[in-house]
């Protein structure tokens, strides 16, 4: 068996004095580390795009590029990893709350003890290996659910088309209770396929996987079809489907298909959770904007208890009706409209119904089809 060896830490030391670095480099040799130096904040910073280190010991004060200013710089590189960054001064006017606030983790003065520097290096090293390690158990998770996910589809799909052939005869004659039956199964897996397909959608978001194409569409138009898909299922119980269009505010852009979930996601719970009274989706300009566009979904439901409101959209939060689904829906639904730079929230009292709204620039700011 191989033996793995333990990865050791690398710290980049940065600071204008030769004879800094020298002490820095000594103090932190013998505890084992390796230790890359920089005698400047743009040299440091080739390097921690070149190759990131576990750890960045920083002086504050340096010419050109101070370190305060190359905090801030690491820390609005959202490609690098999490650095924790130790920030060294001689000056006793140097602000600590500065320093935190551009985004350093730890203040030490000068004249450095030995002791010190070595225990708050070990302190913020800790820190970042309970980090990394979280960041790669999420991204196992992650992996682990989008291949299962991939996996699982197969099998539905292949049962799905197996039993539509024998539902349709196709391997023989089959009696009224057998049809039943296999139009029981079917819906059964539809359901899990959808399931599967939906935890799917989810993960991809949550992973930055998912590829979003943005262009110009009718949503006006886009909301007829789903109503129009829909509203049998509000016929049979008897609900009356109200549209509320303004007609001079239908085109916006955005990816229709992502959209295209959202709604009808929210209006076919409406339709769900409602049994009698009406369904309403309007269309309007909110007041305060004139760049976006705010669509509600109300319906005379059965409403949403106020400790259930709080977590509406977090994932797999589940109602307590029993007509409650996986609770992926709604967290998906946010995900996509997050992505669209809008927002979206609920009114609701038990009893009475609730109100979606969504509110949707007209354009989206640095993103194009």
């Amino acid at each position: 068996m191989t033996k793995i060896e333990p990865k050791i830490d690398r710290i980049l030391a940065v600071d204008d004095s030769p004879d800094n670095l020298f002490l820095v480099q000594a103090i932190l040799e013998d505890e084992g580390y390796i230790i890359d130096l920089a005698d400047d904040g743009f040299a440091a910073l080739e390097q921690i795009e070149r190759n990131p280190p576990d750890l960045i010991l920083l002086d504050v004060m340096m010419p050109n590029l101070d370190g305060y200013e190359v905090t801030r710089r690491v820390r609005t590189q959202s490609d690098l990893p999490y650095i924790p960054i130790l920030l060294i001064t001689a000056h006793e006017g140097s602000s600590v709350v500065k320093g935190l606030d551009v985004g350093a983790d730890d203040f030490i003065r000068k004249p450095v003890e030995m002791e010190e520097l070595q225990a708050r290096v070990r302190s913020l090293l800790r820190l970042k290996h309970t980090i990394d390690e979280r960041d790669r158990m999420a991204r196992e998770r992650e992996d682990f659910v989008s291949r299962l996910t991939h996996d699982l589809r197969t099998p539905l799909v292949a049962a799905d088309r197996m039993l539509n052939l024998m539902q349709s005869q196709a391997f023989g004659e089959i009696s009224q209770s057998m049809d039943e039956a296999i139009a029981t199964m079917i819906r059964s897996n539809n359901n899990l396929l959808d399931m599967v397909n939906l935890l799917l959608e989810v993960y991809r978001y949550e992973a930055g996987r998912k590829q979003l194409t943005f262009a110009p569409f009718n949503l006006c138009e886009t909301l007829n079809e789903i109503l129009d898909e829909l509203s049998p299922i509000a016929q049979d119980k008897q609900l009356e489907v109200v549209r509320d269009f303004q007609g001079e505010i239908c085109e916006i852009v955005g990816d229709r298909l992502e959209l295209y979930r959202v709604f009808i996601n929210l209006i076919g719970n409406a339709i769900k959770f409602t049994d009698q009274g009406k369904i309403e989706v309007r269309l309007s300009r909110p007041v305060s904007s004139h760049d976006s566009l705010m669509l509600e979904v109300e319906d005379t439901g059965i409403g949403i208890e106020q400790s259930d409101r709080a977590n509406l959209f977090t994932r797999f939060r589940q109602g307590d009706h029993k007509r409650s689904g996986s609770g992926l829906g709604l967290h998906l639904c946010q995900r996509i409209i997050d992505a669209h730079q809008g927002e979206i929230d609920v009114r609701s009292k038990v009893g009475e119904g609730s109100l979606f709204r969504i509110k949707l620039p007209l354009h989206i700011n640095g993103m194009s089809g």
